[in-house]
């Protein structure tokens, strides 16, 4: 079984219960998560050999963190230990036309002051076959593009497969800056995930004839956008998340992997969201599993977005589903019926 190496930010996830407004809560859930550590409890899951790298405070609450990523059978033996604090956010959870809501505590955690004498990338990598991070990670600052491009090169040097999901967040970093660093760090990326936004948003690429606030999405637009990406950086194969928005709490959402210059497209799935963050990494760590198990095109992009379809009825960040549940829906079964 290969080896997984994903690398960025754990952090402390706090929301009201149920779908209180923050201003309405006396008492807030605490979970733990990020986008590369979702990623990785998903293919933990899945049964796969999958390390979580960060670095984290050596005191109880970053010990907190370990210890979820521990519950799920992530290996966090490369984890760096050191800083003051854990980054934290806050979640409000929309319903119907009321939008869901992010509001980031994170500046001067651990991960964000790590130096890059921190990372011996040529120990963690050793046997590695795929290492996934996200644009989140360098959006983060400080040595941090720097780190990324470290790893990228000696994943390089080393023959390990790359994938990055864009992962655009505008309260952390500008367009322009995001632009430029990440196109410094693309040209050593295998497989490039995004959403609707994020091409637009990080490299200019945009979708033509579609509405995203509409929910209007148009294939052929997605079809271009994976193309040129692949024309400008040579990823070997782009997926792209389609949601089209109902509302905060209906969603139509599909998928699309670019290969070799065909594009194929998952079924698409009418989701009732119970949570909805996490989906992206719930839709990376499926590609990353059904890449890895030598699935066909078709059947990678069906895994993955079934996978992701499955995460949004599930509360906090983890997507807390067997392979085999996942495969049961790619192929069909998605009555929701009880199983006994």
């Amino acid at each position: 079984m290969g080896k997984i190496v994903t690398f960025g930010e754990i952090m402390m996830r706090l929301n009201p219960e149920n779908y209180l407004r923050l201003v309405q809560a006396e008492r807030l859930e605490v979970t733990y998560a990020g986008g590369e550590a979702n990623v990785a409890v998903s293919l933990a899951n899945y049964g796969m050999n999958t390390v979580f790298v960060t670095k984290l405070p050596s005191h109880e609450i970053g010990q907190c963190a370990v210890n979820e990523l521990r519950r799920y059978g992530v290996d966090t033996s490369y984890i760096v230990r050191g800083g003051n604090r854990l980054g934290l956010y806050y979640v409000e959870k929309g319903a119907s036309q009321r939008a869901s809501k992010v509001i980031y505590d994170r500046a001067g955690s651990a991960i964000a002051l790590a130096e890059p004498s921190d990372f011996d990338w040529e120990r963690i990598l050793e046997s590695a076959d795929w290492f996934h991070w996200t644009g989140i990670t360098p959006a983060l600052g400080g040595n941090l593009p720097q780190i990324c491009l470290d790893a990228c090169k000696t994943a390089r040097k080393l023959g390990v497969t790359v994938s990055c999901d864009l992962n655009y967040r505008k309260k952390l970093w500008s367009r322009e800056k995001a632009g430029k660093i990440m196109a410094e760090l693309a040209p050593y990326v295998d497989v490039c995930i995004a959403n609707e936004e994020d091409a637009k948003d990080v490299f200019g690429i945009e979708a033509a004839d579609t509405d995203l606030d509409a929910g209007q999405i148009n294939r052929e637009g997605y079809i271009q956008v994976a193309r040129q990406l692949t024309d400008r950086f040579g990823f070997r194969k782009v997926a792209i998340t389609l949601r089209g928005s109902i509302s905060a709490s209906d969603n139509d959402w599909a998928g699309m992997l670019y290969s070799e210059g065909t594009a194929y497209f998952s079924p698409v799935y009418r989701v009732h969201i119970v949570d909805r963050v996490g989906g992206g990494d719930s839709f990376g760590g499926g590609l990353i599993y059904g890449l890895l198990n030598g699935y066909d095109d078709q059947k990678v992009i069906d895994f993955a977005t079934a996978a992701s379809c499955l995460k949004h009825s599930i509360e906090h960040d983890f997507n807390l589903v067997s392979a085999a549940e996942v495969k049961a829906l790619a192929e069909g079964n998605g009555s929701g019926r009880v199983q006994r």
